[in-house]
């Protein structure tokens, strides 16, 4: 977790400010406020921000310093005249801060496969369930699968026996 105002000059592609001028301590700033948000975050999901992989936190952390040096604040359009010369900018979106997108926040914390389906009967490879002892469907085991009768152990909607166990 070091990035540093050089770090976000190269990766907008320019010199980096100065180390006594205001843009430096406003980049300084930015990056303190990226990992700031990252902190929080860690300690609202209940997470050591220390066991966070330090590349993804650095990536993140420059990303958004990056977006924010190239939209500053919520203005859409800034308009300077001097003189003859006028310069126009335009902003597509900025919310005038350090802000961490949504696929940033799913490096950081990427979430545990889901283990829950919507149906856990497997239709495909056929009957791959133990039967309980005492289960009704055991008196049909040698005859085809499609004529197995009926379970009174649940073995075939769970794939163990749920409602007849041994000794019962």
């Amino acid at each position: 977790m070091t990035v540093t105002v050089e770090d976000v000059a190269t990766a907008l592609g320019r010199e980096g400010p100065t180390a006594d001028s205001t843009e430096y301590k406003q980049w300084e700033m930015w990056i303190a406020d990226a990992v700031m948000l990252i902190t929080a975050e860690a300690t609202r999901r209940k997470v050591d921000p220390v066991d966070l992989d330090p590349s993804v936190v650095d990536y993140v952390t420059r990303e958004a310093v990056v977006a924010q040096v190239r939209r500053p604040d919520d203005a859409t359009s800034v308009e300077i005249a001097v003189d003859d010369g006028r310069e126009a900018r335009r902003y597509s979106s900025s919310r005038g801060r350090v802000t961490i997108l949504p696929e940033w926040w799913s490096l950081l914390f990427p979430t545990a496969p889901r283990s829950g389906k919507a149906y856990a009967v497997d239709t495909v490879a056929g009957p791959c369930v133990v039967h309980a002892d005492v289960c009704s469907a055991n008196q049909y085991a040698n005859v085809p699968y499609w004529y197995a009768g009926f379970c009174t152990c649940g073995a075939d909607i769970a794939g163990f026996p749920l409602y007849e166990t041994e000794g019962s």
